[in-house]
This record gives C-alpha cells, structure tokens and sequence, in this order.
C-alpha cells in the first residue's frame, strides 16, 4: 500500500480549508484516510498551520511520500530539514 501525506479539502465554497491526513494513493482526494497529521487555512491572514511535527516524521520515516504542497508547508515549518538530517545521522 503505498501511502502519500496529501491535503482534504474541507470548509465552505470559496472558503477552504485543508487537513493534512496520510492516506493510501489510490483513495479519493476527500475521502478515506489513515489518519490527520495537521491542519492548513490558507484564507487566513497569515495563513494558519498547525502540524503534529512527530506524527509528520513517523510517517516520512515509514515512507510516505507527501505531495507538493505539503512538501512546502513541511519546509517552511523546519520538518523536512529534521526528516532530512535524521535520515542522514543513521
């Protein structure tokens, strides 16, 4: 089962917002996940986000592949450059 770090789009129209959720690749965008690692509100001024930085890392450390955006917002909260040395420390 390969499993991706992805956003599910919540919140009303024209206003969304997304929870960062592991999920299996093949499951639709909004529909089964694994489980929710944080939370992302983009019309917020700044935009908000909220990740569990453990849970983050113990699921890039089974594998997971996030998608790109989440690979943006992991980097701008320092969680990519912690994947990324404990990764190279082993």
């Amino acid at each position: 089962m390969a499993v991706k770090i992805r956003l599910k789009r919540m919140g009303a129209k024209k206003t969304p917002f997304y929870r960062i959720v592991a999920a299996d690749s093949r499951s639709p965008r909004d529909g089964r996940y694994i489980e929710v690692i944080g939370t992302y509100n983009p019309v917020a001024q700044p935009a908000a986000i909220q990740i569990n930085e453990e849970l983050a890392l113990k699921w890039l450390q089974d594998g997971a592949k996030p998608s790109d955006t989440v690979r943006n917002l992991f980097s701008s909260q320092g969680i990519m450059e912690k994947f990324h040395n404990a990764k190279l420390s082993k």
